[in-house]
């Protein structure tokens, strides 16, 4: 069966968030799928295949090498990106993805020659900052929410502060959670001046990630991010850059309790899968 490697959120190769892509014809165990993205090693593998339903053309599930995940935006912009580079799906008509736990995901072709992606908004409720939070960045933390993705979503003082952050991760994967957002303003105070973006964030998953246990750019942790900042800068349309060390930029409007999220992806490898 075919294989890829899609770049999502990357304008050019080995930038933005690898994810491999799995076009299967049938549908699979979801053991053998988690084998297949441990043998991938990238944060997320999506596995996609055609289903005959009058709501959504193609199932979608998504699996770091550890688990399977409830929501993966980086590894739906790739499983399009690739439906639509393979002539798999009609390169004019938007993709309706059935998930198990997230709804139908739709895809839809943007004017820019990118991807936006209609999902679920989640925003973070205020919480007591866990005591071990702290310590375990590295930093002193501002406000603290969780979402019901449950991530815990930290502001940083600036923008700096985010992009110097060297965690403690294994003291990170003791906290409760699915994985830890850290933002701040841009330095530039949010306006979408110069640097082209109003706020930057970075995403730590010690629990599910292999590595260093961060995610390079996380399409899901933008669900809390919009509506967050959306709030703060009075602004529905936001642009956000994610500073991991390939790092890459995600737009994102609000829209009631939907986020949708656009970006461009790169294909990077196309194989085959012979087990």
């Amino acid at each position: 069966m075919r294989i890829l490697v899609v770049d999502a959120f990357a304008d050019r190769p080995f930038a933005g968030n690898p994810a491999g892509v799995c076009l299967l014809d049938a549908p699979a165990d979801a053991a053998w799928m988690r084998r297949v993205a441990a043998e991938m090693k990238h944060s997320e593998t999506a596995f996609v295949r055609p289903v005959d339903e009058p709501g959504a053309d193609f199932e979608l599930r998504w699996f770091t090498p550890m688990v399977e995940v409830a929501l993966c935006g980086h590894a739906t912009m790739g499983a399009a990106h690739a439906l639509y580079d393979t002539g798999t799906a009609p390169a004019d008509r938007p993709i309706r993805f059935r998930t198990l736990e997230s709804g139908v995901l739709t895809v839809t072709p943007d004017r820019d020659g990118g991807l936006a992606m209609d999902f679920p908004s989640c925003p973070p409720e205020p919480v007591a900052p866990p005591a071990e939070l702290a310590g375990a960045l590295g930093a002193e933390i501002g406000w603290t929410g969780r979402n019901v993705q449950n991530d815990l979503l930290v502001e940083l003082a600036d923008e700096k502060a985010v992009r110097a952050l060297a965690p403690d991760l294994a003291a990170l994967a003791r906290i409760d959670g699915r994985g830890v957002i850290v933002t701040a303003r841009a330095a530039d105070g949010g306006t979408g001046g110069p640097g082209g973006y109003d706020f930057v964030s970075r995403f730590f998953a010690a629990r599910i990630l292999l590595g260093d246990g961060e995610d390079p750019v996380t399409g899901s942790a933008h669900c809390a991010l919009a509506p967050f900042w959306a709030e703060r800068l009075g602004r529905d349309a936001l642009t956000g850059y994610q500073a991991s060390e390939r790092g890459g930029r995600v737009r994102a409007a609000l829209r009631g309790d939907r986020v949708v999220i656009s970006g461009t992806a790169v294909t990077v490898l196309d194989g085959t899968l012979r087990v």
